[in-house]
């Protein structure tokens, strides 16, 4: 039995997108997001979110967040979001060499998350000099969090008013967006546009797909054909575009990205029970999504890999580690991760 814990990027395909692709892939179809898949976009997600919806498909997250952030800060302007942020520590300044040399700000706050006030007391200790400063332009919020944990609609709700108060624009890095819906039990307006979120990186490839991911933008924004142009300049306007947003449109026909990522959860609840009971290790974080931190002796994890279980030791830490669950995580090998935690 795959004892696989590393990461949902390692995850196969989902057959329902396989099947996608297969059915997309009889016949010619215009080329560069001219085909009817990408034509569709609009008005599904729109449907999905229950408000007008312009969406970019992308191959990357990577893409998908730089380019957002490159639309609507200058190379004087600054983002601001939490220190553990995908965009400041695992996209190799590809946000700053998108954005012509903008800043990213890191804003500390436990548990992978930051606060409105958190936010607004780095944005005011920034300010005050002029030219010299960097602009505070924009926000990101990572949902879920790098630390598995979850925003609440009220939480980013007051995060945009800061950043509105401040005239910054409001992203969210979804790369884990369905893990999070998921946890919320709620409707994903509910924690993007409604509660001020103008732009989300709406991640895919983690939970089913196949480098499939989209930007969305929310309302009547006027960022399309600057994101466009930033797309195509970055060579991620793909000629075949087709195969992207085919997935995309599977992924949330009939809420199969929500059915995915809520056995991903589940999984990871199930495997947080255990860590919460046992006598040695702990969890570092509370347990929202699919991500569980497990902080523990070098020992007791070498045990688990003699096991044949695979995780992550987290960077600059032999007493931490993570193990992520994924759409296709089913109950056999979470129990059998669990076992050999206890042996």
């Amino acid at each position: 039995m795959e004892l696989n814990f590393r990461s949902d990027n390692e995850s196969p395909a989902a057959p329902a997108i396989l099947a996608a692709l297969e059915q997309a892939n009889h016949g010619a179809a215009w080329a560069y997001a001219d085909d009817p898949w990408s034509a569709r976009l609009d008005d599904a997600f729109s449907e999905l979110f229950d408000t007008q919806t312009t969406v970019l498909p992308i191959s990357t997250g990577t893409a998908a967040n730089s380019i957002a952030l490159a639309a609507v800060t200058p190379p004087w302007g600054s983002v601001y979001c939490h220190r553990n942020a995908h965009i400041l520590n695992d996209e190799g300044g590809a946000p700053e060499f998108y954005g012509n040399g903008l800043r990213l700000v890191p804003v500390d706050g436990p548990d992978g998350k930051f606060t409105a006030e958190d936010m607004d007391r780095l944005v005011r200790a920034n300010e005050g000099h002029g030219v010299h400063s960097f602009h505070p332009s924009a926000v990101s919020i990572t949902q879920s969090s790098e630390s598995g944990t979850v925003y609440r609609p009220d939480e980013v709700g007051a995060i945009c008013e800061k950043a509105r108060l401040h005239s910054m624009a409001t992203h969210m890095d979804g790369a884990r967006f369905a893990n999070a819906v998921a946890s919320l039990a709620c409707h994903p307006g509910d924690i993007t546009w409604r509660v001020g979120v103008q732009m989300l990186s709406f991640g895919a490839s983690k939970n089913g797909c196949l480098a499939a991911e989209a930007l969305l933008f929310f309302g009547d924004h006027g960022l399309q054909e600057k994101a466009e142009r930033l797309r195509k300049r970055s060579g991620h306007l793909l000629s075949k575009m087709r195969f992207v947003s085919a997935q995309l449109l599977a992924y949330i026909d009939d809420n199969l990205w929500l059915q995915m990522a809520g056995n991903a959860n589940r999984q990871a609840a199930r495997f947080a029970d255990a860590v919460s009971n046992h006598s040695e290790a702990s969890l570092e974080y509370s347990v929202h999504a699919n991500e569980v931190f497990v902080r523990w002796s070098p020992g007791g994890f070498e045990r688990l890999e003699d096991a044949g279980v695979q995780f992550l030791t987290w960077p600059g830490r032999d007493d931490l580690a993570r193990f992520v669950f994924s759409y296709c995580t089913d109950e056999s090998q979470t129990e059998a991760l669990c076992s050999a935690l206890t042996a």
